[in-house]
């Protein structure tokens, strides 16, 4: 399996740069996997595809604001972070521009030095390894002087920060939205909860990794990078009953997928768990949890685009967005959406 087959061609006035007025309004491609049939709705319209019982598995991390603009102590030379991955408590994994100027030992300032930071070590990738310094709260000091890194192909700034969170977030730690999950309202949520649909919260904090294009070949050959996951008992008990019963497990965008199926058993039931993933889910996988999918359009040649691939089937997700590409529906973190059944 090559790269090429996970290629699509994207008219780039199709790539939304801007939120929906309204969360639920954003278009949803509903396609059956078993019928090949495809229709078109609104996301408000979620509730007619569900029944009670089924269970809606949402992934309640928070966006941080992880994007640091500062420079280097004492020549004064621009430099950028984007915090990746907490390893202690003052200690972050981070992506920093341009690189060349972070050479173990070297310190930066941010916010007027409110924040200070000195380069530990290099890791994979270029990454660094960097050790914070500061007054006070360091959740405090990042919202005073961190900016929520929107993805590379957004070019319009964010008028509400708000925006690019899920109504439900509520642990912070990603570097990026789980972009499925930003159609929701909290109005929707409760009419699904009185249709009798479960609603089980699992947590994935999402890296930049997110966005990194696939850039070998072989895709077996890519490298998946880890994030942080947990899942509580309180979650297993709702997904296990839904699949004790027949009910379906109805995933929230790729992130709570790679927690379910990190978690799962050979027998389809998940466990109470924490750690890092880096599975990597592309066609041929068999899926022991998930039963269907509510997930955004996403980027051709990603890794993202291979696990709605290996859950509908690649041919099938190929016409779909030949079809959402005809119909003009908006592309990736803040367009339209598909429920994949």
């Amino acid at each position: 399996m090559t790269l090429k087959d996970f290629w699509y061609d994207l008219p780039e006035h199709l790539i939304a740069q801007s939120p929906l007025d309204r969360r639920d309004m954003s278009r949803l491609l509903v396609l059956d996997r078993h019928t090949d049939k495809i229709e078109h709705k609104l996301f408000k319209d979620l509730p007619g595809y569900l029944e009670p019982g089924d269970c809606l598995v949402i992934n309640n991390t928070r966006v941080i604001p992880a994007r640091l603009l500062g420079e280097k102590e004492g020549s004064g030379g621009k430099i950028e972070f984007v915090l990746l991955k907490r390893i202690e408590a003052d200690t972050w994994e981070v992506i920093l521009k341009p690189g060349k100027r972070a050479k173990p030992g070297a310190r930066f300032v941010f916010g007027d030095g409110i924040l200070k930071a000195e380069i530990l070590k290099i890791v994979e990738e270029g990454n660094r390894i960097v050790r914070f310094y500061y007054d006070g709260v360091f959740e405090e000091v990042l919202d005073k002087v961190g900016i929520v890194p929107l993805p590379p192909y957004i070019h319009n700034t964010l008028d509400d920060k708000e925006r690019y969170q899920t109504v439900y977030s509520k642990i912070n730690g990603s570097a990026a939205a789980p972009t499925a999950g930003l159609h929701f309202t909290p109005e929707l949520l409760e009419e699904l909860k009185n249709k009798g649909v479960e609603v089980a919260e699992v947590t994935l904090h999402v890296g930049l990794g997110t966005f990194r294009p696939v850039k070998v070949e072989n895709i077996l050959e890519h490298h998946m990078h880890k994030e942080f996951y947990s899942i509580g008992t309180e979650a297993c008990n709702i997904i296990n009953r839904s699949k004790e019963k027949g009910k379906r497990v109805v995933a929230v965008g790729t992130t709570s997928v790679r927690v379910l199926e990190t978690t799962s058993s050979p027998d389809g039931r998940v466990s109470p768990a924490n750690g890092e993933t880096d599975i990597f889910i592309y066609p041929g996988y068999n899926f022991k949890i998930v039963d269907a999918l509510i997930t955004n359009f996403h980027l051709p040649e990603s890794t993202l685009i291979m696990l709605v691939s290996a859950f509908a089937g690649k041919d099938r997700i190929m016409e779909a967005y030949k079809e959402a590409i005809a119909r003009e529906y908006r592309f990736f973190s803040f367009g339209d959406a598909m429920l994949i059944l």
